[in-house]
């Protein structure tokens, strides 16, 4: 798949789907974010600038580096070289909250601004929140096991966030799904979302669904 202007979407939370190096890397992002030592967030963010929006493995906060630095108050200049990173302002801690709730909530009034996302691509509320509900129940099916589960849930993944892809001037997300050896591509047009997906081990699983607000297309034909 060409990645090119592709967001990536992490939504790993477990520390057992990755290789003991690469997770205390990410332990050490996470401490780096929370102690507010930004020279090594920074350090770590030209290694691997994937890991922008990224949260605690298995934390219960939901905390990315922009809302660490929002709940620090760091400085305007730290805020911008992480919007410059691919921060996304619209992206939701677990309590909700976006970066610059939190900044407006401690008081932090010099980097509000910085933080207030800038949309795009607007969507009514309503709309996003029906799109995200589709498009959670498409990756649940492909995602599928015999046992009547899927992968998404069985290892605790975060999902796509349609919201974020109304700030992102190229609308397009990629979402791996550990164990799927493949995943979801997923791009915003109007009010309405195509996802091609596929499943690398599997010949010929490569399909295209279409998700709207009253459900999926699924590509050979009816609703799911």
């Amino acid at each position: 798949m060409d990645h090119e202007n592709v967001a990536h979407w992490d939504g790993v939370t477990r520390r057992s789907s990755f290789k003991d190096t690469y997770a205390a890397q990410r332990d050490r992002l996470a401490d780096a974010a929370r102690d507010g030592h930004w020279h090594t967030v920074f350090e770590i963010l030209e290694k691997d600038r994937k890991a922008v929006n990224t949260a605690r493995l298995e934390g219960r906060s939901g905390y990315t580096l922009l809302h660490q630095a929002a709940w620090h108050g760091a400085s305007a200049e730290t805020v911008g070289r992480l919007l410059e990173a691919g921060a996304w302002r619209t992206l939701r801690a677990g309590d909700g909250a976006r970066a610059v709730d939190i900044a407006a909530r401690r008081g932090h009034h010099h980097i509000t601004a910085a933080l207030c996302p800038e949309i795009r691509h607007p969507l009514p509320a309503d709309v996003t929140g029906r799109l995200q509900y589709h498009l959670h129940r498409l990756i649940r099916h492909r995602a599928g096991l015999e046992d009547g589960s899927d992968l998404a849930t069985q290892q605790g993944m975060r999902l796509p966030e349609v919201e974020v892809l109304t700030e992102l001037s190229h609308p397009v997300c990629w979402f791996p799904v550990p164990g799927m050896y493949g995943g979801f591509k997923i791009r915003l047009s109007d009010s309405e979302l195509t996802v091609d997906s596929w499943i690398r081990i599997v010949g010929g699983s490569e399909r295209t669904d279409v998700v709207r607000v009253d459900g999926v297309n699924v590509q050979e034909g009816g609703q799911l």
